[in-house]
């Protein structure tokens, strides 16, 4: 219920709008958005960095509908993608492709992203292709797959586990080397799409982590499911597996001690850290995927 309660204001023009402008809704996102500019994602990286955790920089933004619109997010990663190189940080960018003009232009998005993957193959970084609900899955695949085998190990994506589909995608990609980020998925989908029930989400979740994580190409396990990690640490443990096979990946301001604690055990940690004014839709699918948040929010809210 408070899911789809979220995913819809996710979606209302009018309350984005008023929001993203206002000085109380900057204020109520600053928990899961790093800031409003690439400085101060920049600094959130050397700061995450310093604990031994690498980054993952988002430009938030999505479902732009002009090419101006389209350039103007792409230059903004161009920047980030220079500043990771001058500072030597452990980062690299994820962006998604209707931020680029995917739903009115896809060839001009393609473009687009075809330079900024030249840019990070020009300083040693990875560009990760975000992705949006179920209507863009096939498209973010079939163009991650035709970009991969021009700059192979410069571009991977993401799968979610909710969706029945996503064993098959699993294998597909991974067959090719791609590197793939495991989510469980924050969009609002159909039945006959997406498993509706949470348990069948966490199963599906599970086996492709063990699967993902063993299958030779380097991936990201994004969960903050304590169960899950738990698992997946007993299952690397028991078979005698080297940790360098996965990452982890974690939110910026979710479980911030547990990314610690695995970090402090030897495995890899990347934390998701986004960025910039367009932050209402990713703010609202953090409260879409877990309600609860809304109640830390508000504790820390008003305790300030």
């Amino acid at each position: 219920m408070l899911r789809s309660f979220f995913i819809t204001l996710s979606r209302n023009p009018q309350l984005r709008a008023f929001s993203e402008r206002s000085l109380f809704g900057q204020k109520l996102s600053s928990r899961f958005v790093a800031g409003m500019t690439v400085e101060a994602a920049l600094q959130a990286a050397e700061e995450m960095n310093a604990e031994g955790l690498a980054v993952s920089l988002d430009s938030l933004g999505e479902s732009v509908a002009s090419a101006e619109h389209a350039h103007r997010s792409a230059s903004v990663y161009h920047q980030v993608l220079d500043q990771i190189a001058q500072r030597q940080l452990n980062a690299n960018v994820s962006v998604k492709l209707t931020q680029l003009g995917l739903d009115f232009d896809p060839a001009l998005a393609e473009q687009i992203l075809a330079g900024m993957i030249v840019h990070a193959d020009e300083v040693g970084s990875f560009v990760r292709i975000d992705m949006e609900g179920s209507t863009h899955t096939e498209p973010t695949l079939a163009l991650t797959e035709r970009l991969h085998r021009i700059w192979p190990g410069r571009v991977g994506t993401v799968l979610q586990a909710y969706l029945y589909r996503t064993a098959a995608d699993a294998q597909r990609l991974a067959e090719q080397g791609i590197r793939i980020r495991l989510c469980k998925g924050a969009y609002q989908e159909p039945a006959s799409l997406a498993f509706p029930e949470k348990r069948d989400v966490d199963r599906n979740f599970e086996a492709l982590m063990l699967y993902l994580s063993t299958s030779g190409v380097f991936c990201g396990i994004a969960t903050h499911d304590e169960t899950l990690i738990l698992r997946l640490c007993r299952f690397f443990e028991q078979h005698n597996l080297p940790k360098s096979l996965f990452e982890f990946q974690m939110l910026y301001g979710v479980r911030r001690d547990l990314q610690r604690t695995l970090a402090a055990q030897g495995f890899g940690v990347r934390v998701y850290i986004p960025f910039g004014p367009e932050w209402y839709p990713y703010f609202m699918r953090r409260l879409a995927e877990r309600p609860a948040n809304v109640l830390f929010l508000a504790r820390n809210f008003f305790r300030n």
